[in-house]
């Protein structure tokens, strides 16, 4: 079974399918879809941009035709629960989209906008509610939304709610929801913390997993640049000189982080936009429209904020700091690659996050290739500067256990397989063969890759202190896979 036609779904539905351009199934799909239609509670495991929303609210859509016209005042007959307002608001765009020659009522819910609007689309009660567990509950506790209508429930992106701490918010909706439903789960990743959250509120599931938790999309050429702290803007002002580089996402961990990245692009004459938590909603929106269509060319993003960055065509990822939770790698760089297309990732790797480095290559299964030809590999792979521990002896592993960071001590005096001088052994490699560093001399084309037409080589020689750079320390903060529109458009729903 691979094409939407097989399923059984109500002729409404495969004509808005159809519109949307698409025809065959993605693999979560068509192992997800009729287990749902089957009234089975589901745990579905996939990647970003492997088509989880569709596997999920086309049955949902099916599912409430059944009882069409059953709506109750400030009631809904399923709720949607999505850890991002960006998320919620592509579930919601999809869910509009699938469902838009049917005459179900949907509505979103979400923190930072005005309750009024949510409120009045909500008192008359609805069939789709799509909502942020913060706001859904603040809404709640004031009488505007009752749960005891419920008969399906979906947890989008389990793990990055529990990642982000939303799991007693959770606890709390489930108490408020009727026993008898039917209940699904999908997640990118599958830890612990989920997997008991899992046993708690399904029976007896169905679990569909189409790839290994925690693997990267096959598709993307990953590459790391070894570069001290101070040299970050410098290195990604160099790769920026690539024209390939013709849509990118970049990655910080903090907020500030992110506004410091976007202004030195600016400055740079290259055109980006910040997008967080602290943004608001309206100039998220702004930013992410602005990158979809075109009018800048890179989007600095937190974790939490690049959850529901639906744009095709991302040619790049570039992680400006490393994350410190290594199944944010796995989501950030399945920002490109999606739909069937090719990618490419470079992560920056200062001294202090060559733990990060080895946590995120054990976690993937497999290690990340060091890309040299860039002009500050040399001081990259230097030995740690002086005064980065206090006693030297720790490698360069920052301290989990520290806010601001800093290095802590390893009395084991290990160090870090990448804390020496010399260089790794391989080179990084494409699907190609050798990447390409911008030497005309090797006759290749870029691809997309760094080259090293400014004429800069090894780095600082000349013994002089390196510029400022915006290095942030590593912090603690679980940092939160906007996700595509779930298939390939040319094969694939989305």
């Amino acid at each position: 079974m691979s094409n939407f036609s097989d399923l059984g779904l109500r002729d409404p539905i495969l004509r808005a399918i159809k519109e949307g351009g698409y025809e065959q199934m993605t693999p979560i799909q068509s192992r997800a879809i009729p287990n749902i239609m089957e009234g089975k509670d589901l745990i579905g495991v996939a990647q970003t941009g492997t088509g989880k929303t569709a596997a999920f609210s086309l049955p949902l859509i099916q599912y409430l035709l059944k009882g069409e016209g059953k709506r109750k005042a400030k009631t809904a007959r399923s709720l949607i629960l999505a850890p991002t307002r960006e998320l919620a608001i592509q579930i919601s765009d999809n869910v509009r989209d699938y469902s838009k020659y049917l005459h179900l009522r949907s509505t979103i819910v979400f923190g930072g906008a005005s309750e009024k609007p949510q409120i009045k689309a909500m008192a008359p009660g609805v069939d789709i509610l799509i909502a942020t567990p913060g706001r859904l509950l603040d809404l709640m506790s004031q009488g505007h939304i009752k749960l005891n209508e419920v008969e399906f429930l979906v947890l989008d992106e389990a793990d990055r709610m529990l990642d982000m701490g939303f799991i007693r918010d959770i606890k709390k909706i489930i108490k408020e929801l009727p026993e008898k439903r039917q209940t699904v789960l999908l997640s990118a990743t599958m830890p612990k913390s989920v997997t008991t959250l899992a046993n708690t509120i399904l029976i007896n599931p169905v679990r569909v997993e189409v790839a290994p938790a925690a693997t990267t999309a096959e598709k993307v050429e990953q590459h790391v640049m070894m570069v001290p702290k101070s040299r970050k803007r410098d290195l990604l002002g160099h790769v920026l000189k690539d024209d390939a580089i013709k849509r990118v996402l970049i990655f910080t961990r903090t907020k500030h982080g992110a506004n410091r990245v976007s202004e030195f692009l600016e400055k740079q004459g290259i055109t980006s936009a910040a997008i967080h938590g602290n943004k608001s909603q309206n100039a998220r929106q702004r930013a992410l429209a602005d990158f979809r269509d075109g009018a800048i060319r890179a989007l600095v993003a937190t974790d939490v904020a690049a959850r529901g960055i639906d744009v095709d065509g991302v040619t790049h990822v570039i992680n400006f700091e490393l994350p410190n939770e290594p199944d944010s790698y796995v989501h950030r760089i399945g920002r490109t690659a999606r739909a069937g297309a090719t990618g490419i990732s470079y992560s920056f790797c200062d001294h202090e996050e060559r733990a990060y480095l080895k946590d995120i290559e054990k976690n993937i299964r497999q290690s990340v290739p060091v890309f040299e030809e860039h002009p500050y590999h040399e001081e990259g792979m230097a030995a740690a500067p002086a005064g980065s521990s206090k006693d030297g002896k720790n490698g360069g592993r920052p301290n989990r256990n520290s806010r601001n960071g800093k290095p802590r001590n390893d009395k084991s005096g290990n160090k870090s397989r990448r804390g020496n001088s010399q260089k790794p052994s391989g080179r990084s490699k494409s699907a190609a063969g050798k990447p390409n560093p911008g030497n005309p001399s090797q006759g290749k084309p870029s691809q997309g890759k760094p080259n090293n037409s400014s004429g800069n080589n090894a780095g600082n020689k000349s013994g002089s202190r390196p510029s400022n750079g915006p290095g942030n320390r590593p912090n603690n903060s679980k940092s939160n896979r906007s996700r595509n529109r779930p298939g390939n458009k040319s094969s694939n729903a989305a």
